[in-house]
């Protein structure tokens, strides 16, 4: 039995990244509505931060009439900043779960609707480790480029949105070093949760049996 499993093969990364890149081409149109999924939670948790951060920013140039009209569209600041009150509390809790659910769920649904294709290759020989590698690999691929395209539009809509309300004030005080580390906090964010969101399904589907894998429903 000893000599049998040092006689198995273990697929080097560089092999298991080519294998998972080509997974993800084959899937192109279900990791597209994955990563979709991906981008729409993590642009509604950037769009949440951004407006706090813009406001920010143009509240202490502008006037009274300006701030007057800040106020009365909902946004309050405590001790000059925004975000502080319990209800954007709230809102930021909300907008952080909603992040973590629509990630999670979007990889775990991407593992167990492929468990006839986990039985496959555990039939030609897979390992429980190439699973688990092919899967993180390709949660990874799918928070990166989810996580970023996610950031930028949450950005991008919150200056756009803000700009057509409060005027150009908010171009000439955009704090750009500010968003510029909001959007690689929430793209490393996103890169996060797809890990841990894809952890525990590959691990089950990797200690799946062969023949019970290929007997799921797809």
């Amino acid at each position: 039995m000893a000599k049998s499993i040092d006689r198995q093969i273990v697929l080097p990364w560089s092999q298991v990244i080519r294998i998972s890149f080509n997974a993800l081409r084959a899937r192109f149109f279900r990791s597209m509505i994955t990563t979709s999924t991906l981008v729409l939670a993590v642009a509604f948790l950037s769009y949440t931060f951004a407006v706090y951060i813009i406001l920010e920013g143009m509240w202490p140039a502008a006037d009274s009439a300006l701030q007057d009209k800040i106020l009365s569209a909902g946004f309050t600041p405590a001790d000059g900043h925004f975000g502080s009150t319990a209800k954007d509390r709230w809102l930021v809790v909300l907008s952080l779960l909603v992040c973590a659910v629509g990630i999670v769920n979007a990889q775990l649904m991407a593992v167990t609707e492929r468990f006839r294709e986990i039985g496959t290759l555990k039939c030609l020989g897979a390992l429980d480790s190439f699973v688990i590698k092919l899967f993180v690999l390709e949660a990874t691929y799918q928070g990166v480029l989810g996580g970023a395209a996610g950031s930028v539009l949450g950005v991008g809509t919150a200056v756009a949105t803000l700009w057509m309300r409060f005027g150009f004030l908010v171009l000439t005080h955009l704090p750009a070093l500010d968003l510029g580390a909001l959007l690689v906090k929430s793209s490393a964010l996103a890169v996060g949760l797809s890990f841990v969101g894809v952890m525990y399904p590959a691990w089950v589907a990797a200690r799946m049996q062969p023949a019970i894998a290929l007997r799921s429903e797809p």
